[in-house]
């Protein structure tokens, strides 16, 4: 008969299994991504703070573990979070327009797609009276999406680094798909210049009210459009 478990190592075993649990979400399963730029906006802010699906877009070696595992393929209008082309080691977010194979054209900051018009309703913010905001790159391509690639774009077209600049996104640099807002903050640009307790006294009383007062109520839990 083995010997019963002290009540440290049953804590300790739990917290070990919760650490791994966490760890292998984290690597695998969802992650946590903040907006740090306004290319989404109006859709998406800065300060939204948003889980990315890991597994939406995982790589697959055979055709069982697309039957077994819930992999998707990607789908046009899909808000993606991936390494940078011109900076692999920084994490950017932009939506899928183009896929592979197709021709990509912009006229008047108008999407065609293979000569035909996109239709793209996550940009109703961004046009009041149905005209879009001016955009630098208004006019671009046409330009054939090489296979293994997609053409991505920020929502907010005038104010966007993306494929209209640094050219196709290859697919295995894709970490994830963005699904839902989990928190967003509008972060305060004020700063304190004195030091001593006093100080540090009022920037905690200050970050404790701002919580309430800055962060966006009614952006929690919304799904990414």
């Amino acid at each position: 008969m083995s010997p019963p478990k002290t009540t440290v190592r049953e804590y300790f075993e739990s917290i070990l299994v919760a650490v791994i649990l966490a760890l292998f979400v984290r690597t695998w399963v969802v992650q946590a991504f903040k907006i740090p730029t306004g290319s989404m906006e109006e859709n998406l802010l800065i300060g939204d703070h948003l889980l990315v699906n890991k597994f939406a877009h995982a790589p697959t070696e055979t055709g069982l573990e697309r039957v077994l595992l819930p992999i998707d393929d990607v789908e046009r209008g899909d808000v993606l979070v991936f390494k940078g082309v011109e900076e692999p080691d920084r994490d950017f977010i932009k939506r899928v327009i183009g896929l592979p194979g197709e021709t990509v054209e912009l006229r008047q900051s108008r999407v065609f797609i293979n000569g035909r018009p996109l239709d793209e309703p996550y940009l109703d913010l961004m046009r009041p009276q149905g005209r879009m905001p001016p955009d630098i790159r208004g006019t671009f391509g046409p330009q054939v999406v090489p296979d293994g690639h997609l053409f991505m774009m920020g929502d907010n077209r005038g104010n966007s680094q993306d494929s209209r600049y640094w050219g196709p996104l290859p697919l295995d640099y894709i970490k994830g798909r963005a699904f839902v807002l989990y928190w967003s903050y509008e972060s305060e640009s004020a700063f304190y210049v004195d030091t001593g307790f006093g100080a540090t006294f009022r920037r905690l009383t200050s970050s404790v009210t701002h919580f309430f007062t800055r962060t966006r109520w009614e952006r929690l839990l919304n799904q990414v459009p």
